[in-house]
């Protein structure tokens, strides 16, 4: 007789937000009429990520498993899903900002019109927007939070593809440069393949290994068996899938083209949330189900940080777009985040965890908000994102050349801003676990970084604007909200961290 597993529905609140919200907006574009789907998706997509938000709250302090072992309720993964539902709920809102371009909104108005038929020159002036994008965007939310709560790899595997599939199809569906978007979904999916292909080739070498996919019995077989071939060799394939999900190199050929070809505020949230899910899985793949195998996963950490940061530095420079500059922006953080993953102590616990959450909070605010900012600043085909027409900006706009200013700084690590104190936590973290020649290589990728961050302002402050430069739009609520909610938490855990760190080190800890 089969037992029926302990189920608790108020841990699962979270999840039963998100996807009770997803499900509904699905049946919102069934029934619902096409003239007041927008409003009524917007709002069943941010009562969702919201509701999620506060259920985590609620939930703080709780240390169980769930679901047959399945789910962990614990404070890291509360925190990362917090993370994830309030980084999700301002991606929502730049979605739903249709003040700033003459058509109205950065989707296309129907996906299956052909590129450059009559129909598809029609629809590129009209009002209509494909509203199926906040469904998809909530499902791939509700992936996200499953992804971090995942005690059991076949149910990561799950939520990889519920978060992965809803992100292929949102990369396509840019109103602007469609083709252009259209080829980055493409790229985006046929590795995403290769990656979730990776990941399930590892769960099946380490269910041969142990004969389980609970983390907690993979942990008690490493601890017993030690150097099993079969166990390092499906460690590793798992690591590369997850790997792959944070644009970290040298996995990360995926994640310039996505970023310049999706719509901006996708590629906002692609940029915050996915990169939260994506380590919050990888510390919990690598704390709780190979914790005290340190020597398996430390040497590949090590060596994909530093490769990782290098090749974010070095070819960030190179880069005359502004939405690919800050794609290797990304995979220099990718850098920077695994020092804090070297830094966490046995079984998950010590500065390095809380220090690693903390910064991808504050990496996810910035990024959140960098985006936003590029949204307003226009030429006659859309977006401005050539370095070129970010001249004299702050001639134009004082207040969105400050905004960007804020955010870059923030990124490069400059004190008084989130990216400063996210940063100095990390590489403290690192130090204290005795990795100090990471945080030497760490330090000097993120000198070379500031610099294609402060090119950008010395641009906007120091240069001549073009006579026929850009305009600067008018923002929307939508828009105008996450600015003011990004810009504030950047400065506030940059000047009072104090507060924020403390929740940060009592939700570091893991249960298996």
């Amino acid at each position: 007789m089969i037992a029926a597993p302990h189920l608790s529905l108020a841990d699962l609140a979270p999840l039963l937000f998100v996807f009770g919200a997803a499900c509904v907006g699905v049946l919102v574009e069934a029934f619902a009429p096409r003239e007041s789907r927008h409003p009524v998706q917007v709002a069943v997509a941010l009562v969702g990520t919201v509701g999620a938000l506060v259920s985590t709250l609620f939930l703080a302090g709780a240390h169980e498993v769930t679901a047959g072992g399945a789910l962990a309720v614990d404070g890291a993964g509360l925190f990362l899903q917090a993370t994830i539902a309030g980084l999700g709920a301002l991606a929502i809102l730049l979605f739903a900002e249709r003040s700033l371009d003459p058509a109205r909104s950065a989707f296309v108005a129907a996906a299956a019109v052909p590129v450059g038929s009559p129909r598809d020159r029609e629809l590129a002036t009209s009002e209509r927007v494909q509203t199926e994008v906040y469904p998809l965007a909530t499902f791939a939310i509700g992936g996200m939070l499953l992804f971090v709560a995942a005690n059991d790899l076949l149910i990561m595997f799950v939520a990889l593809e519920v978060l992965s599939l809803p992100l292929y199809l949102i990369s396509g569906l840019a109103r602007r440069r469609r083709l252009l978007s259209q080829e980055a979904a493409l790229k985006y999916f046929l590795l995403g393949a290769f990656a979730s292909g990776f990941f399930l080739y590892g769960l099946a070498l380490v269910y041969g290994a142990t004969g389980s996919v609970q983390l907690r019995d993979i942990r008690a077989a490493a601890t017993a068996g030690g150097t099993d071939v079969l166990l390092v060799l499906g460690l590793g394939l798992l690591v590369v899938g997850l790997l792959f999900k944070a644009s970290v190199a040298p996995f990360h050929t995926w994640t310039p083209d996505v970023y310049q070809g999706a719509a901006t505020p996708v590629t906002a949230f692609m940029a915050a949330c996915t990169k939260v899910a994506a380590f919050g899985a990888i510390l919990r793949l690598l704390y709780v189900g190979f914790g005290t195998s340190e020597w398996t996963w430390r040497p590949l950490i090590y060596g994909v940080a530093i490769v990782s940061m290098v090749v974010g530095a070095v070819l960030g420079l190179t880069q005359t777009d502004l939405k690919r500059m800050l794609a290797y922006s990304s995979i220099a953080h990718a850098g920077f985040l695994l020092t804090g993953v070297i830094g966490l102590g046995p079984g998950g616990t010590g500065s390095g965890l809380s220090a690693t959450i903390f910064y991808l909070l504050a990496y996810g605010l910035s990024t959140i908000g960098i985006f936003a900012v590029l949204t307003l600043v226009r030429d006659g085909d859309g977006e401005a994102s050539h370095l070129s027409q970010w001249a004299g900006l702050a001639s134009r706009s004082p207040v969105t050349a400050a905004l960007m200013s804020l955010f870059l700084l923030s990124m490069a690590g400059i004190p008084l801003t989130a990216g400063f104190t996210a940063k100095f936590a990390v590489f403290r973290a690192a130090i204290q676990a005795g990795a100090w020649p990471l945080v030497v290589v760490a330090l000097l990728a993120s000198a070379v970084a500031a610099f294609y961050y402060l090119r950008v302002i010395v641009l906007m402050y120091f240069s001549p604007p073009s006579v026929e430069g850009p305009t600067v739009g008018v923002p929307g609520l939508p828009t105008t909200l996450v600015l003011a909610i990004t810009a504030t938490a950047t400065l506030a855990l940059g000047i009072f961290p104090g507060a924020v760190l403390d929740i940060a080190q009592r939700a570091a800890i893991f249960v298996g």
